[in-house]
């Protein structure tokens, strides 16, 4: 049995109302097209990496306009769906970046509130967001496969990626907004095509587009083969992917079963 997925990509901005709008059509576009799991970028519901914006209170609860238009959206196309957004938190300034996860049937299958904040590059994304606990990795079924979840800056901790396999994940989902600038799109695409390898599974790369964000949204399979891309340009990626996939190469390459190490939260 084999899952069509999609990766989208696109720009948003402090437009929280058209924001919605692109998270919306790229998740009814890419079901069109036959997706039954779409992946969306990090921030779709709000993204100010600039720190220009000056409403302090975008960030919403998970039974907000954003979330609640999400599961409308999901039901109404017949699909899982992935999206970031700001996640406001009770006397806190602060928000949690979060990534949501919505059934076919419009269900809020889980969340995941990011632990590894963007504190690199001359960036302080711990100054609006809180950076979460370490708690029970994110996952969720679809056909033969199962799908973890982390967010961009997580890329960069290949222990990240281990606890989610850890946990049974075939295939990992990773919405980011991945800053461009000097090596970071090289940065991205190994990286992804790393993580794909040492675990030896799916990786559903989503990324923001620019002029600020490196795109080159990528499913990778587990031998770190990028069986589809969306380039620079706002669109989707759609391919089929399947367990059978990961069982071969796990076979042929048993670097799971040979490791000598486990990975422990700090």
């Amino acid at each position: 049995m084999t899952v069509p997925v999609a990766v989208a990509q696109f720009a948003t901005g402090l437009d929280k109302t058209e924001n919605l709008k692109l998270v919306r059509e790229a998740i009814t576009t890419a079901a069109d097209a036959g997706a039954q799991l779409v992946i969306t970028p990090e921030n779709g519901m709000y993204n100010d990496p600039t720190n220009v914006g000056t409403d302090a209170g975008y960030p919403e609860p998970l039974d907000g306009p954003f979330l609640t238009g999400i599961r409308d959206t999901a039901r109404a196309a017949g699909v899982t769906a992935v999206v970031g957004m700001a996640e406001s938190v009770e006397g806190d300034a602060r928000a949690y970046n979060t990534l949501a996860v919505v059934g076919p049937d419009g269900a809020l299958i889980g969340v995941y509130r990011k632990v590894h904040l963007y504190d690199a590059f001359g960036y302080a994304e711990s100054d609006k967001i809180i950076p979460a606990e370490v708690t029970d990795p994110l996952t969720f079924d679809l056909g033969d496969l199962r799908f973890g979840a982390m967010t961009c800056y997580d890329l960069r901790f290949p222990e990240m990626a281990r606890t989610l396999v850890d946990a049974g994940a075939t295939a990992i989902v990773l919405p980011a907004a991945w800053a461009s600038g000097p090596a970071k799109e090289d940065h991205w695409a190994t990286l992804v095509r790393a993580r794909a390898i040492e675990n030896t599974c799916f990786v559903l790369a989503s990324g923001q587009t620019g002029p600020r964000c490196t795109a080159q949204s990528m499913i990778v399979d587990p031998m770190g083969t990028v069986v589809a891309s969306a380039g620079e340009q706002p669109g989707f990626a759609l391919t089929s992917i399947g367990l059978d996939r990961v069982e071969q190469v796990r076979t042929v390459n048993p670097s799971l079963a040979n490791r000598r190490f486990r990975v422990t939260p700090a």
